[in-house]
């Protein structure tokens, strides 16, 4: 993603029920956001990132999904976020499916979480359709939350 998604992620971000599992609060407006994607670091720092997520067919903007190095974790978190009107058609399964193969094969990852909270039905459903295995509970924003992992040995016998 680039400054020039700032609209996109203003809005995504400003949906209450898009948010309602992510502990993130909206930006204050569309500056906020352009200036979050300006500081963004991830690509630079680790080769790796959230990525815009565009249809091919129309080049609609659907949402991010994308790798996160977690330096308190000291690993490599999965997430995504789409816009509702993308929800329930396959576009977060694919996406995170192709970002975890992305992360073993480009960048030789051992291990891969993800970090959801036990209420959040469907992101838990997108982790199991990609491979992703319950690890453990925890605390996920002050909510009760599960770990979810996949290890690059289990994609290299997919």
């Amino acid at each position: 993603m680039s400054a020039d998604d700032a609209a996109q992620v203003y809005e995504l971000n400003n949906d209450p029920e898009v948010t309602k599992y992510t502990g993130d609060k909206p930006f204050a407006n569309r500056s906020e956001a352009e200036q979050f994607l300006k500081n963004y670091d991830q690509y630079r720092r680790n080769g790796y990132g959230r990525w815009a997520v565009i249809r091919n067919e129309d080049q609609q903007w659907l949402g991010w999904c994308g790798l996160k190095y977690l330096v308190e974790e000291d690993e490599t978190d999965i997430g995504f976020r789409f816009h509702r009107r993308f929800w329930n058609q396959g576009y977060a399964s694919e996406a995170a499916l192709a970002c975890l193969h992305y992360g073993f094969r480009n960048f030789n990852l051992e291990f891969i979480t993800a970090h959801v909270m036990k209420d959040n039905a469907a992101s838990i459903r997108v982790l199991e359709k990609i491979g992703m295995k319950y690890w453990k509970d925890h605390v996920f924003h002050q909510h009760p939350g599960c770990y979810y992992i996949a290890n690059r040995e289990d994609d290299e016998s997919m």
